[in-house]
């Protein structure tokens, strides 16, 4: 039991990772076509930097990934060496995974709203005429088509592997 726990805590950790791996790789791509598209709308370029967007590994886009995978193969130590704080920490940590992979998932789903919104705020006349979903999109062309696909087996491995975690953890 603790081994599976184990094996889907570092199932989850490795999601997590996926994606500085993946920014690392294709994020200046990415940039490069944001930047393409703002330049194309007669938008200074600057606009990404100004207001903290990153398609590259950079920031928060590494850390917080790299950190949450670090805590999951942490625990997934303590089941393996048969710790008596892996369960609790095993249930605090999966259910803290599952409710950041929620945000993580609205997130991608509201995006151009939450930039829109975002650029709004600012109050400035040259974002307001920003063409997010344009914008969004070009970044979007500087990741290769399968990132899509891993995308979306990232979400089903994070929300698939820790539930059947905290099912054998509420079964145990």
């Amino acid at each position: 039991m603790n081994a599976f726990i184990a094996a889907m805590q570092l199932s989850v950790a490795g999601a997590f990772v996926s994606i500085p791996v993946v920014r690392a790789r294709f994020g200046a791509t990415a940039t490069s076509a944001a930047k393409a598209e703002l330049n194309r709308q007669g938008v200074r370029t600057t606009v990404l930097e100004e207001n903290g967007m990153r398609f590259d590994a950079g920031g928060h886009e590494t850390w917080a990934p790299v950190s949450i995978a670090a805590v999951l193969a942490a625990a997934a130590v303590l089941n393996l060496i048969g710790n008596s704080m892996a369960g609790m920490l095993s249930w605090i940590v999966l259910g803290l995974v599952l409710a950041i992979n929620c945000v993580i998932l609205y997130s991608n789903l509201t995006a151009t709203a939450s930039v829109q919104a975002a650029f709004a705020r600012k109050g400035d006349p040259e974002l307001a005429r920003v063409d997010v979903a344009a914008l969004l999109k070009a970044a979007e062309s500087g990741f290769p088509r399968w990132v899509w696909v891993l995308q979306n087996a990232r979400h089903v491995i994070v929300f698939g592997a820790a539930g059947l975690a905290l099912a054998t953890l509420a079964l145990a």
